[in-house]
């Protein structure tokens, strides 16, 4: 007798090319943050074709419903993003990015036709489950203040009311055919820091008639690392780093500012705020007692990301049924950001890992790089799995 869960693998089977080719035309034509217009017309379009109805939401977003039997019973909520990054592709494949300096390299193409995979195959199945799952495509996860944060604002998590919510995204350390899980804290919440250093330029010869930026700058970041180090709590984790220093001088210039750019990364909501208002004391004060100044603009980011321990343990042990206990890894603490973190902070949420590796097809890079690839065939787990685990949420 077949099953249910044989079913859904046999349809994953059978619609993984048309899977694998949403996500190459979407990899091919990548679009940033907020500008998804195309993507977005090319998603409600295979949406359609399934016989669903998308609406429009944070203007490039979309939302659409797979109604089973009995719909009004519960609703449960799938997500995955659109948006692309300003990286110029270094891979040469047939789908290479054909938008110059933009690039699919987070995985968002494969998030998305693993979402729409899963659509299919919900909707040639949705008289074998109770209850409605609502398809959420996201806008602009790659930027502050992230398209979650806009959707909700704008009622996606209501009418009617998601009781939970799943997310996937690719990990690049794991191999393909394997995914990983964590409950409770898993991610880090995100704030952007923009220092302005301001002092008085000057011949480099004369040092004694200017009021120098550039070291004033050198201490307040050497000040800051005692945000860490000397204040957080040594069992939440924490970090604070700054990628990018702009002096516009030159060998015999001392400049009249210096700009700084960082960001500060944690897990707990209490200790973010006190170290946003530690970090500005710090900076204001050292430039200051050296004679200059410093403006402070710290943009708040995404909330650190929450997986609810019960959806999260029943969910991974959904997991483990479908593809078996050893292709479901146990996941450590993340500090990168993800502002799937927002809808954590609103309802019941799980988000884990799709397995993209394969050393042997030498897909090996990181995501935010121009090399960034998947081995294609985790998009038949991507887009299998999110329904079984739909399916299997819905009639808990």
């Amino acid at each position: 007798m077949t099953t249910l869960k044989d079913t859904i693998k046999n349809l994953a089977i059978e619609s993984a090319g048309e899977v694998i080719s949403y996500r190459r035309h979407l990899h091919a034509n990548p679009e940033l943050s907020f500008e998804e217009r195309e993507t977005s017309a090319y998603v409600a379009g295979i949406l359609k074709d399934f016989g669903l109805t998308p609406e429009s939401m944070a203007d490039t977003g979309l939302v659409a419903y797979v109604k089973g039997t009995n719909p009004d019973k519960r609703t449960i909520a799938l997500r995955a993003d659109m948006d692309a990054l300003p990286i110029q592709e270094q891979n040469e494949v047939p789908y290479k990015s054909t938008n110059p300096g933009v690039m699919h390299a987070c995985g968002h193409d494969v998030h998305t036709a693993s979402l729409l995979g899963a659509a299919g195959i919900l909707t040639r199945i949705r008289s074998s489950f109770e209850g409605t799952v609502k398809l959420i495509f996201q806008p602009g996860e790659e930027r502050i203040p992230g398209g979650a944060s806009i959707m909700i604002k704008e009622g996606v998590l209501q009418n009617p009311k998601v009781e939970s919510i799943l997310g996937q995204h690719v990990m690049p350390f794991i191999d393909a055919g394997k995914v990983g899980f964590r409950p409770g804290m898993y991610m880090a919440s995100s704030d952007e820091i923009y220092l302005t250093v301001k002092g008085r330029g000057g011949h480099g010869a004369m040092p004694d008639q200017a009021i120098d930026p550039v070291l004033i700058a050198s201490h307040i970041v050497v000040a800051l690392q005692q945000v860490v180090s000397r204040n957080a709590n040594p069992k939440i984790p924490s970090v604070l780093s700054f990628g990018k220093v702009r002096a516009d001088g030159a060998t015999n210039v001392i400049p009249e500012q210096v700009s700084l750019e960082g960001t500060f990364r944690t897990l707990d909501e209490q200790w973010r705020a006190k170290a946003k208002t530690l970090i500005a004391k710090i900076a204001t004060g050292t430039a200051e007692a050296m004679g200059g100044s410093c403006e402070v603009n710290i943009m708040h980011g995404f909330p650190y990301l929450e997986n609810d321990p019960e959806l999260t343990n029943r969910t991974k042990a959904h997991a483990e049924e479908y593809l078996g206990k050893e292709n479901v890894l146990d996941l450590d603490l993340w500090m990168a950001a993800e502002d799937f973190a927002f809808y954590s902070q609103q309802v019941s949420a799980c988000f884990y890992r799709l397995g993209v590796r394969n050393e042997e097809k030498g897909i090996t890079s990181s995501v935010h790089t121009p090399t960034f690839n998947v081995d294609e065939e985790s998009l038949k787990v991507g887009a299998g799995l999110m329904a079984w685990l739909a399916v299997q949420e819905l009639a808990e």
